[in-house]
């Protein structure tokens, strides 16, 4: 993020701040323009990094029906309302030949996470790049997302979670069953 790019952000916040009858200049306020804008950097580090940097050190292997990298726990922000949202995803992979360091799955989801966003389409970039990097026989991912929009606010359904599914290429219904039934989505 620019400099300029962090001033638009502290100005648009005292903007909002004086539109919800704020003050900002009061004590608590005062630093909270910079720290939004600090923030959404975070936020959306995403943006600025690469799944296929992560996926590009894979190690020739054989030996696996399935890799199976359970419940990495994320958190991203919607884009219809500037929530977050979180929770954990699921990835399965059928390896062709190579695989990828466990850590570097983690970092994919966090680089899809990183960004203004919604669940399916998070969904759906892990799969597709994890299957166009890896060149796997197929790849299965799956997201429980938490959404603070359903829970802090409008229809406030607490504790309800949504979970989303990709597959591509070929994915036996055995780990598919065995994900979902693992993670109780069989209750």
């Amino acid at each position: 993020m620019t400099q300029d790019d962090k001033l638009k952000i502290e100005n648009a916040v005292r903007d909002i701040l004086q539109a919800i009858g704020e003050n900002p200049e009061r004590d608590g306020l005062k630093e909270t323009p910079d720290r939004v804008a600090r923030m959404l950097e975070e936020l959306t580090s995403g943006y600025h990094d690469d799944a296929k940097v992560h996926l590009a050190k894979t190690f020739d292997e054989i030996g696996s029906d399935a890799v199976i990298e359970k419940d990495i726990h994320f958190s991203s922000t919607c884009e219809h309302h500037l929530m977050p949202f979180f929770g954990k995803v699921h990835i399965a992979y059928i390896p062709d030949g190579k695989v990828v360091g466990l850590s570097k799955l983690a970092r994919v989801v966090d680089v899809y996470a990183r960004r203004l966003q919604l669940q399916e389409r998070m969904n759906a970039e892990i799969a597709d790049a994890i299957f166009d990097v890896l060149s796997p026989k197929g790849v299965f991912v799956v997201v429980e997302g938490e959404h603070t929009c359903m829970t802090a606010r409008g229809v406030k359904k607490f504790g309800s979670k949504t979970v989303t599914s990709a597959t591509r290429g070929e994915m036996p219904d055995s780990v598919k069953a065995m994900l979902f039934s693992q993670n109780g989505m069989n209750d």
